[in-house]
Parts: structure tokens; C-alpha cells; sequence
């Protein structure tokens, strides 16, 4: 299983000057594997394929040949990504846009791990070896370094990719489904076809996403009244990549603690495979019929994050999960049938049926999915958790 250590370093000025150079001749690169690639294929060569588009680049910058090929590696990725997203029916473009920086990568014999201190070889240049770039890193991964990435933000990091001795669980062959509906109020409600309910609320998440955007509006605020450019407009926009990093950094560990806590859940319940609600066309099919406030709530929705992290972390210890159809499963009443939509966090429905919405769903897709219709079986009191921080579970 391969993991990923971000860790901070220190290093001379003039390394830390070589490494913004560094980082703006990959963007070079990049441009270049755009410009290459578009050319062959307007010329009737069709697409051009890995090793031409890596014997065009060969040699013409004054890197090492590991890292113009890994620059060349993401530009076909993005291709083929872009290419699956159309053949699923996605308005998605081939990369096309001009690139000022791109983060540079070390693979293989490129760089040399010695303690704590990395060698980043920049391979030759004109017939000479050139000269060696090193950083001492304030930390070392446990097991060996595959690849190193360097990316800035705000400050510079660098990103050790290693192979660890820990290996996925099999494949359970035996234990229960559970259901997932991802939601923008409750990141995850989850039941079981046992009873059991899980609901991990997302407002912390919310809140973040809530004060960027305040922060945002006001840097931009200030930035419109100034000169492009110019020393003040600088020192706000300095501030607006500031905040941005920030809220990452912060969505990135909520959704991290979300899915620990999920998945934990899974191991407590004996739970193999799970099935989520897939929410693509939510967000992308009716933009039109929705306002401006609604829009921003889920533009701010990371369901694709989410599934990420769970796709890996439920696969390492033995558990899978599937995409399934929704539709409908909010809507509609178990016990009648009946269909409406809910307004509020409880779904009511004229029959006197009652339940928490997003539980309501969830138990409706696992229902739809394992017996082809929407069935009704009461559901045990459900666990509340919050992101901010690890703890066991409590039920309500």
C-alpha cells in the first residue's frame, strides 16, 4: 500500500529561487506537451501516444529526464480523465489552458534520501552535470520513498510518496450491507438492514465553506478598488491564496476524520459492502431550477471528495462500495408509496409515517437496492457524530 507525507523543509535562498524556476519550466513543459499534442493530431497523426510524446521533449529543458516525464505522464492522465468524462456524458474540455506553474516531481534514481537531508538531481544540461539541489526535511517517512513532489502553498512543502508493509484486508466474504446518503447538512446517514443508523453532521464543514466565501467576498471587495498589479493588490491577493490554503486544509482533515469515523463504524457493525447514492446530477442537471442561494450551498458540496476517501479507506480493510441509482429514494413513502418532497430535516408523509430525512434515504436506497422496491422496518436510535474530533461513538 503506498501512502503520502507532507512535510515542510529549509533550504539556502538560492536553492529556494532554483525551485520557483524549477516550478515555472514545468509549467513550460506542460505547455509544450498541450501545443505537441494538438499539432499531431491536426496533422492526421490522431493521438499521439506516451513514447512520442516523451521522445518529443526529451532533452529540450534543462531538467531531469524522470521529471519531464512525469510532467508529460500528468498531461496524458488529464487526457484520458477528460476523455471518460465525456464518454459518460460530461461537458468536460481536453486540457487546454496556459499554465504559468506546474509542481515538479522526482521519480526513481532522480533524487537520493540520506537521514533527513533529500539530493534532487536536475540531471544534464549541455553536456554537464548540473549542479545538485538538497533540502533537509523536517521529517522522514518510516519505509522507502518512491517519488517526491514539491508544491507551494504560501510556503514550500514536499510530498514523499513511500511503499508501506501494511497490505489491504481481503475481501470480507461474509457480513451486512449498509447504505450511505450523502448529504450538504449530514455528510453521511447511514443505515443497516439490521436497524442500525449512523448520521455524521456536516456543518462543520459548512461553517468553513461559509467563512472562506465571507473572506473571499472581501479581499475581492478590496481588489476591485485597486490597481491590477500594484502593491496594495498584491498584499490582498497574497491574503485571498492565504485563506484558500487555509479552508483546504481544513476540508481536507474534516473529510478525513468523517471517514475515519465512518469507517470504524463499518468494523463495529461487521459490515462487507456498502452502497451510496449517486449524487452527479444534483449539482450538475438542475441548475435552472434552483436559486442562487441553493447553488452555492452545493457548489460547496465535496460528494466526489468524499467517495474518494472512502473508495480507499473502506477497500483497505476489506470492504467495498458501489455507485447506485437515487432517484426518488427522498421522496417516497415506504409504508404507502406516496411521493413528496421534504422541506424539512423530518420526513412526514400523510399516512403518519415519520422519520429523519436523510435516514429516510439512506434506508430507502439499500431497500431499492437489495429487494427492488422502497420497504419500511424501524430503525434503532441513531449515532450523532461531528468531525471536529475523534471520539467514540454515543448513541442519541
Amino acid at each position: 500500500m503506498y501512502r503520502t507525507m507532507k512535510v515542510p523543509f529549509s533550504a539556502s535562498a538560492v536553492t529556494i529561487q532554483k525551485l520557483f524556476d524549477i516550478r515555472r519550466l514545468c509549467a513550460v513543459v506542460w505547455n509544450d506537451c498541450v501545443q505537441i499534442a494538438r499539432y499531431y493530431y491536426r496533422l492526421g497523426g490522431g493521438w499521439i501516444t506516451k513514447s512520442d510524446l516523451q521522445r518529443e521533449v526529451k532533452g529540450l529543458y534543462p531538467l531531469h529526464s524522470q521529471t519531464i516525464q512525469a510532467v508529460a505522464h500528468k498531461f496524458l492522465q488529464a487526457r484520458e480523465g477528460a476523455q471518460k468524462a465525456r464518454k459518460a456524458g460530461f461537458n468536460v474540455s481536453y486540457p487546454w489552458r496556459h499554465k504559468f506553474v506546474f509542481n515538479p516531481k522526482w521519480v526513481g534514481q532522480s533524487f537520493t534520501l540520506q537521514g533527513k537531508n533529500i539530493t534532487l538531481s536536475l540531471g544534464i544540461w549541455n553536456g554537464k552535470r548540473q549542479p545538485r539541489l538538497t533540502l533537509k526535511l523536517s521529517k522522514v517517512p518510516p519505509e522507502n520513498v518512491k517519488e517526491v513532489e514539491l508544491v507551494y502553498e504560501q510556503k514550500w512543502f514536499i510530498c514523499l510518496s513511500y511503499e508501506t508493509n501494511i497490505e489491504e484486508e481481503s475481501p470480507k466474504q461474509q457480513g451486512i450491507t449498509t447504505s450511505i446518503d450523502p448529504g450538504e447538512i449530514h455528510t453521511i446517514a447511514s443505515v443497516t438492514k439490521n436497524g442500525d443508523s449512523l448520521v455524521i453532521t456536516g456543518r462543520y464543514l459548512r461553517s468553513i465553506h461559509r467563512l472562506r466565501n465571507k473572506k473571499l467576498k472581501e479581499l475581492q471587495k478590496l481588489m476591485s478598488r485597486c490597481q491590477k498589479g500594484s502593491r496594495q493588490w498584491r498584499k490582498y491577493n497574497r491574503a485571498k491564496k492565504y485563506v484558500l490554503s487555509k479552508s483546504e486544509e481544513q476540508l481536507k482533515d474534516a473529510l478525513h476524520k468523517t471517514t475515519k469515523q465512518f469507517v470504524d463504524w463499518c468494523l463495529q457493525h461487521d459490515v462487507n459492502s456498502v452502497i451510496i447514492g449517486d449524487v452527479e446530477g444534483v449539482q450538475r442537471h438542475t441548475k435552472k431550477k434552483r436559486s442562487k442561494k441553493m447553488n452555492q450551498k452545493l457548489s460547496n458540496w465535496s460528494f466526489g471528495k468524499l467517495y474518494a476517501l472512502l473508495v480507499y479507506k473502506l477497500k483497505a480493510r476489506g470492504m467495498t462500495i458501489e455507485k447506485v441509482d437515487e432517484h426518488f429514494t427522498s421522496q417516497t413513502c415506504p409504508v404507502c408509496g406516496n411521493r413528496k418532497k421534504g422541506s424539512h430535516r423530518t420526513y412526514q408523509c400523510q399516512c403518519g409515517y415519520k422519520e429523519h430525512r436523510d435516514l429516510h434515504g439512506a434506508r430507502n436506497t439499500l431497500t431499492k437496492q437489495l429487494y427492488g422496491k422502497m420497504i419500511y422496518y424501524p430503525l434503532h436510535d441513531p449515532i450523532y457524530l461531528r468531525p471536529t474530533y475523534l471520539q467514540p461513538a454515543v448513541s442519541a
